[in-house]
C-alpha cells in the first residue's frame, strides 16, 4: 500500500551519495541532530545497503531513512530488507513503483513533465521529486504545480542548496532534497555538522519549525 509523505519537523532529506558504511552511523547522527530527520543514501555509492542498515539501527525511529538512485524491483526487497522506509528515484519506473507499494514504502520518484508527475501520481508516489530542479527552476516548478492536485506533495532536488529556499518557497514549495551542498564524499562529521545546522536553520527562516 502506498504511503503518505510523513509530517517532519523540516521538509528536507539529506543526500549522502558515496557515504562509506564505516562512517554512516557518525555522520547520519550528526545530520539527524542537526534536524534533518530524512536520509536518503544512493544505491549508487558503496556498500549502500549496510550504510541504510547501520543508520536505521543507530537512529530514532522518527528517522526516514532509505535509498536513493532505486531503479530495479529487486532493489526495492532489499531497501526493505534491511528496515529503510524512504526510496527515492531519478526516474519514475512502474514495476519500482508497484513494489514499492507492496512494501508499504514512502516513495519520491524523480520526474520533469507534467506527463512524468501525473504518472508517478497514479502510480501512487508519496511525493514528487523535480530533478534537476535546477533546469526548471521556480518557474517552471510552479507552472507545472498549478495543474497539480492541491495536495501533492513536490520536493525540488538538483543543484538546490538552502540559499534556494525563499525562492521556492514563493511558488509553494517546502521540499527539499540536498546533496552536494550538504554532504561530499571525505568530509569530516564536523563538517557535515556545520552545514547541516546551516541547513536547518535556513529553512527555519523560511517556513518557521514545526512542533515536534
Amino acid at each position: 500500500m502506498s504511503q503518505t509523505f510523513p509530517a517532519l519537523r523540516r521538509n528536507l532529506v539529506a543526500i549522502l551519495r558515496g557515504l562509506r558504511a564505516d562512517e554512516a552511523g557518525e555522520i547520519g547522527a550528526v545530520v539527524f541532530e542537526a534536524g534533518i530527520e530524512a536520509i536518503e543514501v544512493p544505491l549508487n555509492s558503496p556498500d549502500p545497503f549496510r550504510s541504510i542498515e547501520t543508520l536505521v539501527r543507530d537512529l530514532p525511529a522518527t528517522a526516514l531513512v532509505g535509498a536513493g538512485t532505486v531503479l530495479k524491483a529487486e532493489e526495492v526487497d532489499r531497501l526493505h530488507g534491511v528496515g529503510g522506509r524512504l526510496l527515492v528515484s531519478p526516474n519514475i519506473d512502474a514495476d519500482v513503483m508497484r513494489q514499492a507499494a507492496k512494501r508499504g514504502l514512502v516513495t519520491m520518484p524523480g520526474v520533469f513533465t507534467p506527463t512524468e508527475a501525473f504518472l508517478a501520481l497514479k502510480l501512487g508516489a508519496s511525493a514528487l521529486k523535480f530533478f534537476p530542479a535546477s533546469v526548471l527552476g521556480p518557474g517552471g516548478i510552479a507552472a507545472i504545480k498549478a495543474v497539480l492536485p492541491v495536495d501533492t506533495t513536490v520536493g525540488v532536488v538538483g543543484g538546490v542548496s538552502d540559499t534556494d529556499f525563499a525562492a521556492y518557497a514563493k511558488v509553494g514549495v517546502r521540499t527539499f532534497g540536498l546533496g552536494s551542498s550538504l554532504y561530499k564524499p571525505g568530509m569530516s562529521a564536523a563538517a557535515v555538522s556545520e552545514r547541516a545546522v546551516a541547513a536547518a536553520k535556513a529553512w527555519d527562516a523560511v517556513f518557521g519549525q514545526r512542533p515536534i
